[in-house]
């Protein structure tokens, strides 16, 4: 099987290769941030404002993603991810413009991600609805996990330039320009497309609106999928327990004291292991068998990873502990897609990613601020390690009482 067989549809190399410049973006901006809050607060209380990042970025995600799921069903899909990126830049240069004038207090900073996020909530479904549209079905697993790739070459290099950046200017601001600048790349890839079906072919004839029936239609759907269902807890309670991303600028800071460049290559770790994991995906994906046991281990193991990283003082096992989160995390990732992609008929598929962006966005994001929350009174290391095994306990949990995603087959 040629592993980069879904490059060769046009349309789908012009949007990987617009994501992988807007998501390093993104990338440098979220690290960014995390770093900008830890210095607008006092010590005493720079876990807890860390944490409050995570939250303020899932609350419009919650709030919007019936609505956003349900839009991107019934709109052109390619038009709204137009729309949604041009406001995304404008969000990010107002970001810049603050900053750049001086910012000494940390509310602005949590204003602005609040909007940004809102944003995202209108992208991601409509993103994840039209992939199916721009490579064959049997490809489809193959543009997944090359666009896990993607994610993950982004991932490592935005965090890596952020640190690099904040070294050598000193500030923050900077960064967020270059983010603004990167949501064009999107577009250029969006306007450049060619014949973009609207839907699948064989979708039925239902015209659905924008409308709370067809929103519930959209959670019916989604909870009374066994398959779909039980992925996405997985994915909320794992990343929940064992979020501790937002911490990285005081294990940076104060435990492994590695300023600036440290931190950016230690928020740079996850995905630096989710990186090579991803090299070995593309072509083996096809080749896994036991879809639902590979998955329920590699969370086990994510979890594992994390409690080790809460208990080490060492740079480098930190490091390792870190990139072995990416790695499982990468694994889980490409399974769970895979099987939502192809188990969800294309009308329901914007409003499937509306109700998973809940899951995936809202259990890290939440996990942030319960983690930010732990560290402010019991220490960030107490913190990471009590996550740790709450993932591994909710994963056994869900493996216990879901026969049919253990024994979840290709």
């Amino acid at each position: 099987m040629n592993s980069l067989a879904a490059l060769r549809y046009r349309n789908f190399r012009l949007l990987w290769i617009g994501l992988l410049v807007s998501f390093t973006g993104s990338m440098m901006q979220n690290a960014a941030v995390l770093w900008q809050v830890s210095l607008l607060v006092a010590p005493e209380h720079k876990g807890l404002a860390l944490g409050v990042v995570g939250l303020v970025r899932v609350g419009p995600i919650v709030l919007l993603s019936l609505v956003s799921g349900v839009v991107a069903d019934v709109l052109n899909r390619r038009m709204l991810m137009m729309v949604a990126n041009l406001v995304a830049a404008i969000v990010s240069l107002a970001l810049a413009i603050l900053t750049l004038r001086g910012l000494f207090v940390v509310w602005p900073v949590y204003a602005v991600t609040a909007v940004g996020s809102a944003v995202s909530a209108f992208d991601l479904p409509a993103r994840q609805a039209l992939l199916p549209m721009l490579v064959s079905r049997e490809d489809l697993p193959n543009a997944l996990s090359l666009n896990a790739t993607m994610m993950q070459v982004a991932s490592v290099a935005g965090p890596a330039l952020t640190g690099v950046l904040i070294a050598t200017t000193g500030g923050v601001g900077a960064i967020y320009v270059v983010n603004a600048i990167s949501f064009f790349f999107v577009i250029g890839a969006l306007l450049a497309m060619r014949d973009v079906p609207e839907r699948e072919a064989a979708t039925t004839g239902k015209k659905d609106e924008v409308s709370l029936a067809a929103a519930l239609e959209g959670l019916r759907f989604v909870f009374s999928a066994p398959l779909i269902r039980s992925t996405m807890l997985l994915d909320f309670f794992a990343t929940f327990f064992s979020s501790a991303m937002a911490l990285l600028p005081i294990f940076a800071q104060d435990i492994l004291h590695v300023g600036a460049q440290g931190y950016g290559w230690l928020y740079a770790a996850p995905a630096a292991g989710a990186l090579v994991m991803s090299v070995f995906m593309v072509p083996l994906t096809e080749r896994i068998e036991r879809r639902g046991k590979v998955l329920l281990w590699a969370v086990i193991a994510y979890g594992v990873a994390t409690v080790v990283f809460g208990l080490s003082r060492s740079f480098w096992l930190t490091f390792a502990c870190l990139a072995a989160t990416g790695a499982t995390d990468t694994v889980s990732m490409v399974i769970r897609n895979i099987v939502r992609q192809l188990e969800t008929p294309d009308r329901l598929r914007g409003r499937m990613s509306g109700v998973n962006m809940v899951f995936f966005m809202g259990g890290p994001q939440l996990g942030e601020f319960e983690a930010g929350a732990v560290a402010n009174w019991f220490g960030a290391p107490l913190s990471v390690i009590t996550g740790g095994v709450g993932c591994v306990a909710a994963t056994v949990w869900i493996a216990l009482t879901t026969p049919t995603l253990r024994h979840y087959r290709k």
